[in-house]
């Protein structure tokens, strides 16, 4: 059976980071049973098309902060899951024909199932109710461990409760934490970067997620920047940022295997793994977005952005979409080249074959030019970012789309 990915957006959260341009609603209090019904209801409506038949590889719950949900309607949520879909434990969609070149993800003795949270909305008891309603993975937005730099970006936790959280996680049960970290923020120097990332290392996640800041347009930070009450890291600053997290991670045996993601070998994030890899996703929740390449080239929609309008949406008609897209064969050539080279090891020129019936250079005749460059490597299967490409990979990534 073919299998996909599940995503669950739970899009509440006590305060809007200024630098956060995802689908997250400021609120005190929230419909938190009206919620999970309306997911639990959207699921049911998805089981019946035929494209959703399959297996479940992974399971994420993403926001928003999904720790302010309580155990009690995560379970729910997971069980009527379970309910509806056999859930897989080795490879991942897309990869059921063992003689594919199409195998993203390293097999697991039981399906990812993470949730995000935010150190300051957790207690140990809580993760331990986490932990028993099917969490495995625990994903923590600490940003930093800087305290003028949390009061920058908005955190409602200080270095302290960060900290705790790691340890409350581990003493719950959980073997498989992720830290998400935050460099170039407006006044942080290389030194204060480096702490971040030593004091990261000696808490020993087992997955390390490090993002250069950006300014989104409609994000608070865009704002200020444009009004010129923000000033953005100078490149040479982010860039040196960007290669210090390469050599602490690197030596403290953290391998680079995405341009900001970092594990040990079999620590991978299988979900995001099955996103860069192009494979099958369903999003339910407000604002979610879901994938589809069957038929090729593939189709994608998304869901209704307002808590309570989602709600409505799927208690008149089942479902939530608002925006629904067919892909044009270039448009999803170009977008499975590029989120393939967000990976070290790119992605194998049979591979694509395989999807679009097509040569990646016969598609992609300046494949060749990028190469010649500098920007792109090829061995005798695989594309990939050279070490140059990764530093300029948005250009080299504008050049497929």
């Amino acid at each position: 059976m073919p299998r996909f990915s599940l995503y669950l957006h739970i899009p509440y959260c006590h305060a809007k980071c200024p630098y956060c341009d995802f689908n997250s609603h400021a609120a005190t209090q929230w419909p938190e049973a009206e919620y999970t019904d309306a997911l639990i209801h959207e699921l049911d409506h998805y089981a019946a098309q035929p494209e959703w038949q399959g297996e479940v590889g992974t399971i994420f719950f993403g926001g928003g902060t999904p720790s302010l949900f309580a155990p009690e309607s995560i379970a729910r949520v997971l069980a009527a899951v379970r309910r509806i879909w056999p859930l897989n434990s080795g490879q991942p969609a897309d990869s059921a024909d063992p003689t594919s070149a199409y195998r993203p993800l390293p097999t697991a003795s039981c399906p990812e199932i993470t949730l995000e949270a935010n150190p300051g909305t957790i207690t140990l008891d809580k993760l331990r109710g986490f932990r028993d309603a099917g969490i495995n993975r625990i994903s923590f937005g600490v940003q930093s461990f800087n305290p003028r730099h949390l009061k920058t970006l908005g955190r409602i936790h200080d270095d302290q409760e960060a900290i705790a959280a790691i340890h409350f996680a581990r003493a719950a049960g959980f073997d498989n934490i992720n830290l998400d970290l935050i460099f170039a923020v407006p006044g942080q120097t290389l030194e204060e970067w480096q702490a971040d990332l030593r004091t990261a290392i000696a808490l020993a996640p087992d997955h390390i997620s490090a993002y250069n800041l950006t300014f989104e347009e409609g994000t608070a930070f865009y704002t200020m920047r444009a009004k010129q009450q923000l000033t953005q890291a100078p490149e040479e600053i982010e860039v040196a940022m960007f290669t210090r997290t390469q050599d602490l991670l690197g030596a403290a045996g953290y391998a680079h295997y995405e341009i900001s993601n970092y594990a040990p070998p079999g620590r991978e994030c299988r979900h995001n793994l099955n996103y860069w890899r192009g494979g099958a996703y369903l999003g339910v929740g407000a604002g979610a977005h879901s994938f589809c390449h069957i038929p090729v080239p593939g189709r994608r929609w998304s869901d209704e952005k307002s808590p309570t309008g989602y709600i409505q949406k799927v208690n008149t008609h089942g479902h939530a979409r608002v925006y629904a897209e067919a892909l044009a064969d270039s448009q999803a050539q170009g977008e499975f080249v590029f989120l393939n080279l967000r990976l070290r090891d790119g992605f194998e020129a049979r591979a694509f074959a395989e999807r679009f019936g097509v040569d990646f250079v016969s598609a992609f005749p300046h494949a060749a030019e990028l190469q010649r460059d500098g920007l792109l490597e090829a061995n005798a299967s695989h594309w990939h970012l050279s070490e140059r490409g990764l530093m300029l990979a948005d250009s080299v990534f504008a050049t497929f789309l």
